[in-house]
């Protein structure tokens, strides 16, 4: 965030995208972090440059395609930015980002990982086993893949692919056909692997006065780039070469489907994902050592500009570091393997039916495991007892056991309805071969509602007992996909309350049948009536503390920016209401400015696990409401996608997640304070003992049973 000016001070709100690049910035302090684990902090490197490549690929293109429009068309940002200023700042704030991205990676991460045996091997630094085995391996592997293209009037600049890796090579000489040439571009086919594992070649150098802990087997990684750059000449014999430098473009991916003009949605993104590799330029990265009219002539062939430029000092794409995070089988230098803690009701494989007569079951991933969500659909699939089975899927991952159980359900001639979200953003792919698959079993697949994504997290299973049809439902904050399960925090409750069954059940004839549906008496939905429920709640709130009763509110989210619903924080503010935010991601709100917000106070938690759980508590004069939810508090949860919020009916369930927030609070190593000014300020313990939520929460939960067990 720029420094704030005294003679123009702050609006109400903070810029959703500065603070997007400020969340970035908190991922990328992880990596920062000497107590975290080595291995761990390269990830949050590579995490933080992930999301620096998706914040481009979608905001910053959308904000582009703003400043297409004529000037009294442009619509300025709640903070009141126009495209061109918003550009401007993104351009400052993420050139900063960026260069602490490489001094991490430069300055602490490599020199580190190498004394710890793990060396991200520089082309500068190869010794001669080493580049004999490079030499052998470029010409075995790489040479017969690489397809050099000249530029001139018969070969034109090529299309480059999104977040491709090529490679502008500057040449001096005639070619065979006698004609001069001086420039060519080579791209790197995504067939090759990024990161090369090299061989025992010999034992690695260490820096002077190192030494290697715990007698470790030196592993050492060489990038492709630098790989392609020792060898390119081999590629233009009896030319020579005056440079090769990488470069990467970032491409507009947000797909485009007009809903109301096409007949089947799936065929028309396919149509649309087979484009998403070519939408407009909106970034260019080169290395610094590109000479500027290279630099320059690559801007004009993507139509881009200087505030479309970033200059790095290594290699173009950070991400691909990730592969060493894979490739090196070193748990000392990663986070310590965790067992969830499994509910003593849950334990030895139960019939859960049962179990979820007796009571309301609630489970906290990562900490407690998501295998009672799949054994939850394996024995309804298996129970000749159950009639039908209903779910929503946004993201659930290639090789899905939430999927396969559904198909075996269906194979079973069970009546099987899935709703999925084929909108689901770099899912898209995915979940049209899993739609594929259900249909192919016998399953209903439905696609949502035509201008809306189906975001909640429902399903219902439908059984015949003795005393008649009961419904049993699982709802949660997050997606059914078992690898994020496992890192993302996340609350799904088990009931068999009728009035929620009813509840659910209306919501799927709705999206399926288009029905209109009645009140719902316990479920909030959106887009109907979620926003006006969370605004009349702390408006209830706002009462109940101007009459001197308690009321508070804790509000647990990945983002929040909807405009209406932080002037109902801010009015709740002013009224007395002491609030306590919990926002992972983008917050809009400006705490704590006096006579707006001063009783609002904002933290964002950056661990281990990505905070994913969306709660809502509300003090309601003494009698605490509980609310998990899948939507977050921003335009498109509320009014363009369909989700659900659930109240937590059972006391000792509302207890024990109100205690989880009070962690959260609590926590002084991995939380971050959000001040008026908008910048963040990470908390330290100071005199207090430390406490980590996540490290609390890890304790209370995966190693001994459920608080309420």
């Amino acid at each position: 965030m720029d420094a704030p000016d005294p003679n123009n001070p702050p609006t109400p709100l903070i810029n959703r995208e500065l603070s997007l690049l400020e969340f970035n910035q908190r991922v990328l302090a992880q990596a920062q972090d000497e107590s975290v684990p080595l291995l761990e902090r390269l990830k949050f490197l590579c995490i933080s440059s992930s999301n620096l490549d998706e914040f481009f690929e979608i905001r910053v293109a959308g904000i582009k395609q703003l400043l297409e429009l004529t000037a009294p068309q442009q619509p300025r940002s709640p903070d009141g930015l126009d495209p061109a200023q918003q550009l401007a700042a993104i351009h400052r704030r993420a050139t900063q980002l960026v260069d602490d991205q490489y001094t991490c990676l430069t300055e602490s991460l490599i020199p580190t990982l190498r004394a710890a045996g793990v060396h991200i091997v520089a082309r500068s630094e190869w010794d001669e086993p080493m580049r004999a085995w490079l030499s052998a391996f470029f010409e075995r592997e790489m040479e017969p893949v690489l397809t050099p293209l000249a530029l001139d009037p018969s070969r034109p600049f090529p299309r480059i692919q999104n977040k491709s890796l090529n490679f502008i090579v500057q040449l001096q000489g005639v070619d065979a056909y006698g004609r001069e040439a001086d420039q060519a571009i080579l791209q790197a086919p995504r067939s090759l692997p990024r990161v090369i594992a090299l061989p025992d070649l010999g034992a690695a150098p260490l820096p002077d006065g190192a030494t290697l802990e715990g007698h470790q087997t030196p592993q050492r990684f060489v990038a492709l780039s630098g790989i392609v750059q020792e060898f390119v000449p081999r590629l233009f014999e009896g030319m020579r070469i005056l440079g090769c430098y990488p470069f990467r473009v970032t491409r507009n991916s947000d797909l485009f489907v007009d809903e109301e003009e096409i007949d089947d949605l799936r065929h028309a993104l396919e149509g649309e994902l087979a484009q998403r590799r070519y939408g407009a330029a909106v970034r260019l990265e080169t290395t610094r050592d590109c000479p500027d009219e290279l630099v320059a002539f690559l801007l004009r062939q993507f139509s881009l500009t200087e505030l479309d430029l970033y200059r790095v000092p290594s290699m173009v794409n950070l991400h691909r570091l990730s592969a060493v995070y894979d490739l090196v089988n070193r748990l000392d230098l990663k986070f310590p393997a965790f067992s969830p803690g499994l509910p003593k009701r849950l334990a030895g494989g139960p019939d859960l039916f049962a179990v979820i007569r007796q009571r309301d079951v609630l489970l906290h991933h990562p900490y407690q495991p998501f295998s009672p969500v799949l054994d939850f659909l394996r024995q309804a699939a298996a129970d000749p007892q159950v009639l039908a089975i209903k779910q929503t899927l946004y993201r659930t991952g290639a090789d899905s056991a939430v999927v396969e159980a559904l198909v075996a359900a269906a194979n079973s001639a069970k009546d099987v309805t899935v709703v999925i979200e084929l909108r689901a953003r770099f899912d898209e792919a995915e979940n049209i071969e899993l739609s594929n698959r259900l249909q192919e079993a016998g399953a209903h697949v439905m696609y949502g509602v035509v201008g809306y994504k189906t975001h909640a997290k429902m399903a219902l299973v439908v059984r015949r007992e003795a005393d008649g049809i009961r419904r049993y439902c699982h709802l949660g904050t997050g997606n059914y996909h078992s690898r994020t399960a496992r890192g993302y925090t996340d609350y799904g409750m088990f009931t068999c309350d009728p009035a929620i069954g009813q509840d659910v059940h209306e919501i799927f004839l709705q999206l399926t049948s288009l029905t209109r549906t009645p009140r719902l008496s316990r479920l909030l939905q959106s887009p109907f009536g979620l926003h006006a429920a969370m605004l009349g709640k702390l408006e209830r709130e706002a009462a109940h503390a101007l009459a001197g009763r308690p009321a508070r509110a804790i509000l647990k989210m990945n983002s929040l920016v909807e405009p209406q619903a932080i002037e109902a924080l801010y009015q709740a503010s002013r009224a007395g209401v002491r609030i306590d935010l919990v926002v992972r991601g983008i917050c809009a709100l400006r705490p704590g400015v006096p006579g707006l917000s001063e009783n609002i106070r904002v933290r964002s938690i950056v661990g281990r696990f990505l905070e994913h759980s969306r709660v809502f508590c509300f003090e309601n004069g003494g009698e605490p409401e509980v609310f998990c939810s899948s939507a977050d508090w921003m335009e498109r949860n509320f009014f363009r996608r369909v989700e659900i919020a659930f109240p937590i009916g059972d006391a000792e369930l509302r207890g024990r997640i109100l205690r989880d927030l009070e962690t959260c609070l609590w926590d002084n190593t991995q939380a971050w304070e959000l001040g008026p000014d908008g910048r963040y300020t990470r908390l330290q313990p100071g005199r207090e003992p430390a406490v980590s939520a996540q490290t609390e929460l890890l304790a209370t939960y995966a190693a001994g049973q459920s608080p309420d067990d």
